[in-house]
């Protein structure tokens, strides 16, 4: 098939989305198919306010459908719900041509943590963006029944993967966790106000607390938690090796719709704390981590786990199974001929 995929989180964003998309691009090229990414690298883009480091794109509907009929796609996604996925879905509405969306991320939530707007208000948006869809990609059950809740029915079942080859138990720790204090407490992800990481630094738990990622609030949370080790951004075999040194990997983010640290800490054999939230609920196991509404008894709780167990569980997550989801769920209009029409 040729897969139009259209996305305004691309590279150099580092996050579970733009990862996810990459890996199930390069899952679908494996197996054949041809896939276009219509990202914001493409168009002129500006900072989004409060979160620079996303860019948000000024795409024409005219451009985003030029290079969608240059490409004659047999099936579009849309991946996000911003600027660049707007003019594509305007596109598709007004030819009619079928489209599948995503719900990658607790957008209302996020918004609301970063400026107070209601929850319910973007929702609306939500509804609006998704609404036409043929079929909506949820990671989890628990997303699903959001959806469902807020009128989107056309739900569809899109899980995550883990790359094996790179995250795998029995790998040396990464060398800055020679000499911590154990046990060794791990966050990885953005350092961002919604990934709530100031409950994970306020802990009480004994042991060393280590922060893998960067964000705009890596500044003040470094300066305010002198005692923590905060890393940067690791990626590959570095980000492997402190999944493997950690004793437990804490993952305090109550917005999210999956957790794709998760099972990547799993599948190196590293259990998880976590609030019993969306995301972790789907995911974890009673033999894989612990969550509970207090952070140290999830961390206590998760610290007895077996580690193999957790390693075994990690790799049933793979790309090849994600990506035949996102195939299964995608609405082909014909073989080019209907753009060329």
């Amino acid at each position: 098939m040729r897969i139009a995929i259209v996305t305004d989180a691309w590279e150099p964003q580092v996050n579970g989305v733009v990862r996810t998309l990459q890996a199930v691009r390069c899952e679908l090229e494996r197996q054949g198919h041809h896939v276009l990414v219509i990202s914001p690298e493409r168009f002129y883009s500006l900072p989004c306010p409060t979160y620079p480091e996303i860019r948000l794109a000024l795409a024409r509907t005219a451009a985003v459908g030029a290079l969608l009929e240059e490409f004659r796609p047999d099936a579009i996604h849309l991946a996000t719900e911003g600027p660049v996925c707007v003019a594509a879905r305007r596109w598709c509405l007004r030819r009619g041509f079928p489209f599948t969306t995503a719900y990658h991320t607790q957008f209302p939530d996020y918004v609301e943590a970063r400026s107070g707007v209601p929850a319910e208000w973007v929702w609306r948006y939500i509804q609006w963006f998704h609404g036409p869809s043929q079929a909506i990609l949820a990671s989890t059950p628990s997303i699903r029944e959001t959806l469902v809740e807020h009128g989107l029915t056309r739900v569809r079942h899109w899980g995550r993967g883990v790359d094996l080859a790179n995250f795998h138990p029995g790998m040396e720790a990464h060398p800055a966790f020679a000499g911590l204090s154990h046990p060794i407490q791990l966050y990885v992800g953005r350092v961002a106000i919604e990934k709530n990481i100031e409950a994970f630094l306020n802990n009480t738990h004994p042991g060393t607390k280590v922060v893998v990622g960067d964000g705009p609030a890596r500044a003040s949370l470094e300066a305010k938690h002198p005692d923590a080790l905060f890393l940067g951004a690791r990626f590959g075999a570095e980000l492997a090796q402190c999944y493997a040194g950690a004793d437990v990997f804490v993952f305090p983010s109550k917005t999210d719709t999956f957790g794709l640290v998760m099972i990547e800490a799993l599948a190196c054999g590293t259990p998880v704390a976590a609030y019993p939230v969306t995301g972790p609920v789907d995911v974890l196991t009673p033999e894989t981590g612990a969550m509970a509404d207090d952070l140290d008894t999830a961390i206590a709780q998760a610290l007895t786990r077996d580690r193999a167990r957790c390693a075994a569980y990690g790799r049933s997550f793979t790309w090849e199974a994600s990506a035949r989801q996102f195939l299964s769920a995608l609405v082909p209009f014909g073989t080019g001929e209907a753009l060329a029409a």
